[in-house]
């Protein structure tokens, strides 16, 4: 088992790779990149060279090129002291052609475009244009660019390279004092109260582990996982940040600052990170060092926690309905009860989804006054999530029934079933011990995957109830061309689909201990 298990782990581990790459094709190499500025303002604020320059910068940003211009490679020569600002200034007035470059730009022109050719870039000379009278048109000022798309297999690594990112002392550049990690049994937040943490300081995150009253209790932020940032729904968040923080109304508590101040505020003191430079007389009062950027406390559910709370809900519904519905409609074949259970599952498997979804948010709402938008007060609040629950439960339930009724009657008509009804077993019997546990396998190895699914979301249900989770997170980056997120969430999504496949096997090899997943010979 163990040896099948690692084996079908470095399978999904390559799968997740192919999988990423693929997208990564696809976008980068496919889609127009010129789509990215659909719904950017400031592209069509600019013109001239000016309109060039910001393409490339933001092809940059997104992941498309590596770019730079000669005027930021001259001002990076300064800072690195190659070169005086008084010769810095000269290098950069650019003539309107080469021919009109005095002898100190031909010379940084010519360092400039040795240097990035050598390295695989593409040298473009943006060429100034003037007016009528002669001045040069500022948007339109002679400029030198330097520019090459990324390889496949360095965009792979980089990315693959930067999910798990691990806090440590050094990550601070600053000179501080006492940089360390530290372990004490009261966190200073908690008021001397018994409340263990770990405290970092040259850290980037001031509490590396912290324990509070919030599931699951115990926090940590020495491990960081990024898979994407936003550029175009966000703008710049990164997407766990995003997925994970919650969301709504800032809400406002009494604290403790790490000096020992009390006040009311919203901020979330526990998320506090290094921030560089001089602090303000009243920042060191409440925290009395440079960790002083912290997340806000939000009244509502995260993005993934409100998938997660629709998509439990409704899978436990599916399985606490759907399995005992199938076996009934198994053991009652071509009765009334099979009959109705037949109507039932066709119909949601010809009317298409959004249609029956828009039909129970009708129904609910009109006839039961329930919520059906997520924008609506309600009272309790909890009544929000009825319809959504219902919507995702209702053609689920009818999956399992099918497919649960199918197995079972393939079951029925097997030989050990003949043999048990000849060994004189009642028929409650061999449904019980024979026929149901063999049929429920393919619907037990399927449970991690509805589980997991969860966190994923529905990207129909929650658009129609305008639900703020998850599902609706692919559809909106792709509209968007938002990079960041699509390649995010494939490896997200790809991560979680090996995930339930690998616990279906165990869950399959737990319920019946004839599957072994062993190798030839018997060697597992």
């Amino acid at each position: 088992m163990g040896k099948y298990l690692l084996k079908r782990l470095i399978h999904g581990i390559f799968s997740i790779i192919i999988v990423v790459g693929i997208v990564m094709v696809l976008i980068f190499s496919l889609l127009d990149r010129k789509g990215i500025f659909v719904n950017d303002p400031q592209y069509t604020k600019k013109s001239g060279n000016q309109k060039i320059v910001y393409e490339y910068q933001q092809w940059e940003k997104y992941g498309y090129v590596e770019f730079d211009t000669y005027n930021d490679y001259i001002n990076s020569l300064i800072d690195l002291g190659e070169i005086s600002e008084e010769e810095a200034t000269e290098a950069k007035k650019l003539g309107m052609t080469d021919a009109d470059d005095s002898e100190i730009v031909s010379k940084w022109v010519t360092i400039f475009t040795d240097y990035y050719e050598k390295q695989g870039y593409t040298v473009e000379r943006l060429k100034g244009k003037t007016t009528t009278s002669g001045v040069i048109i500022e948007a339109n000022r002679q400029n030198l660019i330097a520019y090459r798309d990324l390889n496949l297999f360095v965009r792979l690594w980089e990315f693959f390279t930067s999910v798990v990112e691990i806090d440590t002392i050094h990550y601070v550049t600053d000179d501080i004092e006492d940089r360390g990690i530290k372990f004490t049994f009261f966190d200073p937040l908690a008021g001397g109260k018994f409340s263990p943490a770990i405290i970092g300081n040259g850290t980037k995150h001031k509490y590396l582990l912290y324990f509070d009253s919030k599931f699951p209790f115990i926090h940590q932020n020495l491990v960081t996982f990024h898979i994407g940032k936003s550029y175009s729904l966000y703008e710049g968040v990164d997407l766990v940040t995003q997925m994970t923080q919650n969301q709504g109304a800032a809400v406002v508590s009494d604290v403790i600052y790490p000096t020992g101040v009390t006040g009311q505020s919203s901020l979330d003191l526990h998320s506090a990170t290094y921030s560089p430079g001089q602090v303000s007389d009243e920042n060191m009062r409440l925290f009395g060092d440079n960790y002083t950027n912290c997340r806000t406390v939000n009244s509502s559910l995260s993005m993934v926690s409100n998938s997660f709370v629709i998509g439990i809900i409704a899978t436990i519904f599916t399985y606490l309905l759907g399995v005992p519905l199938g076996i009934l409609m198994a053991r009652k074949k071509d009765k009334l009860i099979d009959n109705v259970g037949t109507i039932y599952i066709v119909f949601i498997m010809a009317v298409p989804s959004l249609a029956y979804i828009f039909m129970f948010s009708a129904i609910g709402s009109n006839l039961f006054g329930l919520p059906n938008h997520f924008g609506l007060e309600s009272n309790p609040k909890w009544l929000i999530y009825v319809l959504p629950i219902v919507s995702l439960a209702l053609p689920s339930i009818a999956n399992i029934m099918k497919w649960l009724r199918r197995y079972m009657i393939d079951q029925m008509s097997s030989d050990y079933v003949k043999f048990a009804r000849s060994g004189g077993l009642s028929e409650g019997e061999i449904f019980r011990k024979h026929i149901l546990k063999n049929a429920a396998i393919p619907i037990i190895h399927g449970i991690p995957g509805s589980i997991l699914a969860c966190i994923t979301g529905a990207i129909i249900t929650e658009s129609v109830y305008a639900v703020p989770g998850t599902g609706k997170l692919l559809t909106s980056a792709i509209n968007k061309q938002d990079n960041g997120i699509i390649v995010g969430l494939t490896m997200f999504y790809a991560c979680l689909s090996v995930l339930s496949l690998i616990l279906g096997d165990i869950l399959m090899a737990i319920v019946d201990p004839r599957i072994s997943f062993t190798t030839s010979g018997g060697k597992r």
